[in-house]
């Protein structure tokens, strides 16, 4: 490993990405905890998602403008980065949403997100490509290129097909579970 120039890019790029696989990872875990926590069956995903707004509104808003107005920067923004920014935030917020509508519809957390996370990149790669097609062509694309779209596609299918399953029926009670609890209310 030798030192790297300055202003190349490094591998700093690398250690975001995992953290936002990490992050991203267990976000549909913690939004299904999360909605099963509310304590209600109709409108706990909307209750939800409230939350997840919240979350948005201290990490998206608040953070970025302390950062900024820590480094100075200018307030002035074009039309074209804050239109394409807030369609992101629309499309990223309707994502999160219909997480929580499919877990609304009986999906688990285990399927919805791999369904998600198989079929997001797939998305991801034909709409850069269509939007930034390469200089040479779309025919220039090498064939391991759609190999990833096809493996990914794979991924996400068998991690649903073949994910673990729970327990079936309700967790067992313990024997003398009225008389706790009765005991612990005295």
């Amino acid at each position: 490993m030798g030192s790297e120039q300055a202003g190349s890019p490094g591998m700093g790029w690398l250690g975001f990405a995992l953290m936002t696989v990490v992050t991203w990872g267990v976000y549909g875990v913690f939004l299904n905890v999360g909605q099963m926590s509310m304590g209600d069956p109709m409108n706990g995903r909307y209750k939800a998602f409230l939350f997840v707004g919240l979350a948005y509104f201290l990490t998206a808003v608040l953070a970025p403008v302390v950062v900024m107005l820590l480094n100075g920067a200018s307030w002035q923004m074009p039309v074209k980065g804050m239109g394409w920014s807030l369609m992101a935030g629309i499309v990223g917020a309707i994502g999160a949403f219909c997480v929580l509508l499919a877990y609304g519809a009986k999906g688990s957390p285990p399927v919805v997100m791999s369904i998600v996370f198989g079929g997001a990149p797939i998305v991801n790669a034909i709409v850069a490509i269509i939007m930034n097609p390469p200089a040479e062509g779309i025919g220039s694309i090498r064939w391991p290129f759609y190999l990833g779209l096809i493996m990914a596609a794979l991924g996400g299918f068998l991690v649903t097909l073949f994910r673990p399953m729970p327990p079936h029926g309700p967790a067992p009670r313990p024997a003398n579970s009225t008389a706790v609890m009765e005991a612990t209310k005295q």
